[in-house]
């Protein structure tokens, strides 16, 4: 039996649901007690492949539901929608049609309920008026009970600063689901952030070419992003788990503004967030935690009883706005205890109260073995030598990392020739990013001292680079482990070095990894993204790098492996 899906409890919304201020796209709600005989509507011989030219996607997968989605090019056309057991479609156990409306930029996305656990399916979309099909799409339903998952986790893709190799490379692993961390886009006009006179002849610039403020905009740059053949064939093979980040919205996002908006130029910020994430719920649709509650993005996942995915919103819900060091120095110098003051400030808050109050709840009454954050910014602490962190960029950076590695080994050796002024300049340390949970240390310790020791692993994106640290409390005890991957093709440290070369990336790497606690990993310049592989007993993680962004022909290589029990 199939389910046509136009009954009582298949329906789409026909206006977008308004809540809380934020207009989110609905799902159209697909369920088994709409089922009727079905049969085909259009002739399969001559349809051919045109009009879907953002492909097919499908994401949150669950053991009963996922949501199928894809954009036609025309509007007020009905569209057929199909899912099989088999990619030839000899066993359909679902279909419906659904015509699309310029109210949501002709995207279509299908959420799939009561579905049986532990299935491969295919999908795809027809419009038998124009003839034309789509490319047909694999997702899955998950395990009741799982022995093992594979996460490929992902942010941080910049059209115009390169290929999306990384994409096409995950689309061709033996990822179970991938998991993107945010940045899917970024906002900034053509020839900006990104766009280098090396990936130039790639002929990538943004579209539109100004900064993105309008809803058209956002529609317009999501197009593009998903015009790319990597991309699109990562959305056709693997579902996709997705939070947003800041580029989303805007760079150094917080809950009512961000860096990179200013209010007399470019107008409500409120307004620009509004649309920004209607057009995000377009292209990137996620399952809600209830019809009353479109605005929240905040979610957990259960994969088999194996793995607790909690998705979490770091960046637009909760957000207070980001300290700057700036503020703090003085005619005199570095207020340190200004600084400190402002840094511990109990009403500051990265998830806000409501959410960080439901993340502990779903860690504590959780019964899976591993609990999860899927995240965007970095929650272990990377506190660096204040000097280092001032001498970025400068003539004489390499000296002073040299000498303050040189103090640190020195002090893990116990040396007792260390002078009082050589051991101050390594311990006079600050966080290095204040818009990532360095920067919000409140909420970080409240959730450690909530965990009851559970240990969590963390996924973080946002940075460009790959990281492994081990996750501790303010009090030195272990909670978990975070495994950080590098972006998609967005620039890394390597930008911010000035000349580098093999022999200074492998020194800055080891500098790092000796000047900060915790640090077990950390690569400063290779684009890919991280193979988490989950069992009832460890956590293996796979650094899998491309080695351009530059060309298609490309070869991946793991850069390093860590494994968490």
């Amino acid at each position: 039996m199939v389910s046509k899906d136009n009954g009582r409890r298949g329906f789409l919304k026909k206006a977008l649901i308004a809540t809380g201020g934020i207009i989110l796209a609905p799902n159209f709600i697909s369920c088994s007690d709409d089922d009727i005989n079905y049969e085909k509507a259009y002739d399969e011989e001559g349809l051919t492949s045109k009009n879907f030219e953002q492909g097919v996607a499908s994401f949150d997968p669950s053991s009963s539901s996922v949501i199928i989605w894809t954009r036609y090019a025309t509007a007020n056309s009905e569209i057929i929608w199909e899912v099989a057991t088999d990619s030839d479609f000899t066993t359909i156990i679902r279909t419906g049609t659904i015509t699309t409306e310029t109210s949501r930029d002709l995207t279509i996305s299908v959420e799939l309920t009561e579905l049986d656990a532990d299935q491969k399916l295919y999908y795809r979309f027809i419009n038998s008026t124009d003839q034309a099909i789509s490319a047909i799409g694999e997702t899955i339903t998950l395990p009741e009970n799982a022995s093992e998952v594979k996460l490929a986790v992902c942010s941080c893709s910049n059209y115009q600063a390169g290929l999306f190799t990384a994409y096409d490379a995950m689309a061709n692993s033996e990822a179970d689901i991938i998991v993107h961390l945010g940045d899917y886009f970024y906002e900034y006009e053509a020839g900006g952030y990104g766009a280098t006179d090396e990936n130039a002849f790639l002929n990538r610039q943004h579209e539109p070419a100004h900064e993105i403020l309008t809803l058209d905009d956002y529609r317009t740059r999501y197009k593009q992003y998903r015009s790319d053949e990597s991309l699109q064939l990562a959305h056709q093979k693997k579902p996709f788990i997705c939070i947003w980040d800041d580029h989303e919205i805007a760079n150094d996002t917080y809950k009512d503004g961000a860096e990179n908006h200013d209010e007399a130029t470019e107008g409500a910020f409120e307004t620009r967030k509004q649309v920004a994430l209607q057009a995000y719920s377009e292209f990137l649709p996620f399952s809600r935690l209830s019809e009353d509650e479109n605005d929240i993005i905040y979610r957990t996942i259960n994969i088999g009883n194996l793995v607790s995915l909690i998705m979490l919103d770091t960046r637009v819900i909760g957000r207070d706005k980001q300290l700057d060091l700036t503020d703090y120095y003085t005619a005199t110098g570095f207020d340190a205890t200004a600084f400190q003051t402002a840094l511990t400030d109990t009403s500051r808050s990265l998830l806000g109260v409501e959410q960080r109050n439901w993340v502990i709840n779903e860690i504590q009454g959780s019964a899976a073995k591993w609990q999860v954050l899927g995240q965007q910014v970095l929650m272990g602490k990377m506190y660096i030598p204040a000097e280092l962190l001032l001498a970025f960029g400068s003539s004489n950076f390499t000296e002073i990392l040299t000498e303050l590695v040189t103090i640190k080994s020195r002090m893990q050796a116990d040396d007792p020739t260390l002078t009082t002024e050589e051991i101050t300049r390594v311990l006079t340390a600050i966080p290095y990013n204040l818009d990532a949970w360095d920067g919000y240390p409140v909420d970080r310790e409240i959730i450690y001292n909530a965990l009851n020791e559970k240990k969590i692993v963390t996924l973080a994106g946002d940075t460009h680079n790959a990281w492994h640290n081990i996750l501790t409390s303010e009090a030195g005890t272990e909670v978990g482990v975070e495994l950080a991957t590098s972006g998609i093709s967005s620039p890394g440290f390597e930008t911010y070095l000035g000349e580098t070369n093999a022999e200074l990336l492998a020194g800055f790497e080891y500098a790092m990894t000796t000047l900060v606690d915790g640090l077990q990993y950390f690569d400063a310049s290779r684009r890919g993204y991280l193979m988490a592989t989950f069992t009832a007993s460890e956590v293996t993680s796979e650094w899998v790098f491309v080695d351009t962004i530059l060309s298609d022909a490309y070869a991946t290589t793991v850069g390093h492996t860590a494994t968490f029990s």
